[in-house]
């Protein structure tokens, strides 16, 4: 592969491995590291961040609280703070920077093939690091999302960031102390109502973004996705690092998305097994040593976007009023009105939205979207054939690059080439053998976990055709044209997007914009006309709505099996009881032929189920009960909104508008 290239959007990116192939790897990590700092940064250790944080009169204000609620002195209130703060503070230091630095030049070196980084944006970032703190918000879909970007901005001479991390990597021993003092400060998973917690940790944040101590680094998608698409977005540590420009405590802050794009992910096998309900394993040091065998594959090109930085006072004007925090002193605590709240969940869902537009496509990425519209006794039994899978995929590419996708798609290689070298990189999902690419197994279980990495490889490209997907469905199912406002083409369009809200990213009060896309994206490749009035389907543009309405039908009918569980289950069930018995009733219908979709075997779309029915739970008659248990006699107002029979490439009768009519 070239060391340069440019983009399908015209973008410069830069193989930083070449030259690591070229130069010593000690030499790159011993080098002269001068990084340009924020220009209001007074000179500031780790030691004094942490003194600074335990002294504010934020936290004494919360010890004194939390001393009059319970039998604690004051004294023993602080202690606990230092406590808490000790176990999850920081202690960058240079020195440990360059071990990471060399010992990831040695392991990046085995792993990936290239490492391609735009450089427009990295000029871009190295600039706003000098004029306001800085946020950087990274996708998650790897631990090596952990390392990389810091990775890059020491190889380019740009401040390493602090990273917002889960505690469990601390008791790594050795390994946590090295992450600790390479700049990662440790978060618990769950934090609950643990009031001083919160307070530590907030001020903790709030007095890095206040200082520019250095750049903030955290996911705010929350914990890894495992499904390898994105997740609605976590809101506490959003809230944390805002408050100082909401307070007037900063005058901006600068927030930075970046997206991560692998071809092939090192956890693509244990995240399929964590969806079918096989705990994670611990994180420990002997089981890092154990997983060195991963150094023996081969995992394709990595990219990392750095998208443009983003003024969060810009973004925020006339969505909120900053002067409400001047009738409450600075240092005391303040719930944020509904109107902050809005702004930072609007805030938060537009960075995903910006994470996933910068992302860059694979071409087996591509190809899974194919794959998995076969029926999968097919790929067992058969195999698809070269030709077929070959063209489909090579008009996939087209139908993307006119959705506006960006594509990693090698210039110096044949088309022939490109797609066999993918399947060769991802041998553990399909093999080619006579001319023809066989997926799964035989066996039940890992045939599931299987699909289930060829979903998520799918999953890489579906926001580039989510939201003609969605037209293409509404269309379909409604057999409608008509996309007045007030009619039922745009309705349902709303419909589904409300249901599926958990899982894909819809960013707040842009759903008119979301059916215009839409539209706009469908007529320019073709598939419709658009008037005023009416979306009229192509006679060409029947094989793009046939492909985009089966792309959606694995989510649809997931829903609708785990509905049927609900429905049929004569007692109450608790959340917890749901993923191991739900899964086991999908599984029964997958042996027994009546279901084709593995996807409705994951943890993540029972999750999500769950998450649909207490969303659309203010609509429901008064007589459904809520909370936790789900009552199975509530359950027939639900399913009627999901009793939509799916099949690939048939139109379908209409669905029940009942709930429509009640908007």
């Amino acid at each position: 592969m070239p060391s340069t290239y440019a983009s399908s959007g015209n973008e410069e990116l830069v193989d930083i491995l070449e030259e690591r192939r070229r130069s010593g790897d000690l030499s790159h990590a011993l080098r002269t590291f001068s990084p340009q700092p924020y220009k209001e940064m007074t000179p500031c250790s780790a030691s004094d961040l942490s003194k600074k944080t335990l002294e504010s009169q934020y936290l004494k204000y919360i010890f004194k609280e939390i001393a009059s609620e319970s039998s604690l002195s004051m004294e023993e209130v602080k202690e606990d703070a230092r406590l808490l703060l000790e176990e999850m503070s920081q202690n960058l230091q240079l020195g440990f920077i360059r071990l990471m630095g060399y010992t990831m030049t040695k392991v990046f070196k085995r792993l990936y093939t290239n490492i391609y980084v735009n450089m427009e944006g990295l000029n871009m970032l190295q600039q706003a690091i000098q004029e306001n703190p800085v946020i950087l918000m990274p996708t998650h879909r790897s631990y090596i999302d952990f390392l990389i970007v810091s990775y890059v901005l020491f190889t380019y001479d740009i401040p390493v960031p602090v990273i917002a991390a889960g505690l469990p990597l601390a008791g790594m021993k050795l390994v946590g102390e090295i992450l600790r003092r390479s700049g990662a400060f440790f978060i618990r998973r769950s934090i609950g109502s643990d009031k001083l917690y919160w307070a530590v940790l907030s001020e903790y944040v709030k007095t890095i973004v206040r200082t520019g101590f250095a750049p903030l680094e955290f996911f705010v998608e929350g914990l890894r996705s495992r499904t390898l698409k994105s997740v609605p977005p976590k809101l506490g540590m959003m809230h944390m690092v805002l408050e100082p420009y909401f307070k007037g405590e900063v005058f901006d802050i600068t927030l930075v998305p970046i997206s991560i794009s692998y071809d092939r992910v090192l956890e693509e096998s244990l995240l399929a097994h964590e969806l079918l309900g096989i705990p994670k394993p611990k994180e420990t040091t002997t089981g890092l040593f154990k997983a060195t065998k991963v150094l023996q594959e081969d995992y394709g090109c990595m990219h990392v976007n750095f998208g443009r930085p983003l003024s969060v006072r810009d973004l925020c004007q006339g969505k909120i009023n900053r002067g409400q925090y001047n009738l409450t002193p600075r240092d005391l605590p303040q719930m944020p009105s509904t109107d902050v709240q809005a702004c930072v969940n609007w805030l938060a869902h537009h960075i995903v939205r910006i994470q996933e537009e910068g992302s860059c496509i694979s071409p087996w990425s591509l190809m899974a979207c194919v794959l998995i519209q076969c029926p999968i006794s097919t790929l067992i039994e058969r195999g698809m054939t070269w030709s077929k899978l070959k063209d489909r995929t090579l008009w996939l590419k087209k139908l993307a690059l006119q959705f506006g996708a960006r594509l990693h798609w090698p210039e110096h290689m044949s088309d022939q080439d490109v797609l066999l070298s993918m399947v060769a990189l991802h041998h553990s999902i399909a093999a080619y053998k006579g001319d023809r690419v066989f997926s799964a197994e035989e066996d039940v279980n890992r045939t599931a976990a299987v699909v289930l990495m060829l979903a998520s490889y799918r999953n890489q490209s579906l926001h580039v055709f989510l939201r003609p997907a969605l037209l293409a469905t509404s269309i379909q199912l409604t057999k409608s044209t008509q996309r007045g406002r007030s009619l039922k083409l745009l309705a349902f369009f709303c419909f589904l997007k409300e249901i599926l809200s958990n899982e894909f990213i819809f960013v707040p009060g842009k759903s008119s914009q979301d059916f215009e896309e839409a539209c706009l994206s469908l007529k320019e490749c073709g598939a419709v006309h658009v008037s005023s009035d009416e979306v009229t389907v192509t006679e060409a543009g029947l094989e793009v709505l046939s492909f985009l309405f089966a792309l959606l039908q694995p989510f649809i009918q997931s829903y609708q099996v785990m509905l049927d569980f609900l429905a049929e289950h004569k007692t109450d069930i608790s959340e917890k009881q749901l993923h191991f018995s739900g899964r086991s009733f999908a599984m029964k219908r997958i042996l027994s032929g009546e279901l084709q979709t593995y996807e409705a075997l994951s943890s993540e779309t029972q999750k999500n189920v769950l998450s649909a029915l207490r969303a659309l739970d203010g609509k429901m008659p008064p007589s459904c009960s809520t909370g936790l248990l789900m009552q199975s006699s509530s359950l027939g107002w639900h399913k009627s909104m999901y009793s939509i029979s799916l099949q690939p490439y048939l139109p379908q009768p209409d669905p029940v508008y009942s709930l429509l009519s009640s908007w």
